[in-house]
């Protein structure tokens, strides 16, 4: 039973989540730093609020709604959500297709059996095994 469990968390993939998870945490805390930080005051500058809704709150019925608080964690949400993406998608997203461009693919026909999509250089079908003629170039043009 314990070897079960060692050999499940020695693992490679059990092992780059925990890491994962990890850095993603301390990620966060950059994040959420930056953006309480620099953000969110900056925002209290523009509408007036010196960045904290937190007192905002409407009284209807006898019943208090706390709505300045939701304002504070929503305007949060977005302003993480731009610092993700402007700071690490977008930059990663250009940088892999710049350095990491896509190869192209195979051109491809259908198996005259099966209809499956099979390389144009194919001799047998790996969806049903027909034998089918490999395409050329000269033959494909």
């Amino acid at each position: 039973m314990l070897k079960g469990f060692r050999d499940f968390m020695m693992r490679g993939n059990v092992v780059d989540m925990a890491v994962g998870v990890v850095i993603g945490a301390a990620f966060t805390a950059v994040v959420t730093g930056f953006v309480s930080a620099f953000l969110t005051p900056l925002v209290g500058v523009v509408v007036g609020a010196a960045g904290d809704f937190s007192s905002y709150k409407a009284h209807i019925a006898g019943v208090t709604f706390p709505y300045g608080q939701f304002l504070n964690v929503l305007i949060a949400f977005f302003m993480t959500a731009a610092v993700l993406y402007f700071c690490v998608v977008l930059p990663i997203t250009k940088a892999t297709v710049r350095y990491m461009p896509k190869k192209p693919k195979a051109a491809k026909r259908p198996c005259p059996e099966c209809l499956t999509e099979i390389p144009q250089a194919a001799r047998r079908c790996s969806a049903c095994t027909a034998h089918v003629e490999p395409l050329t170039a000269a033959a494909g043009a």
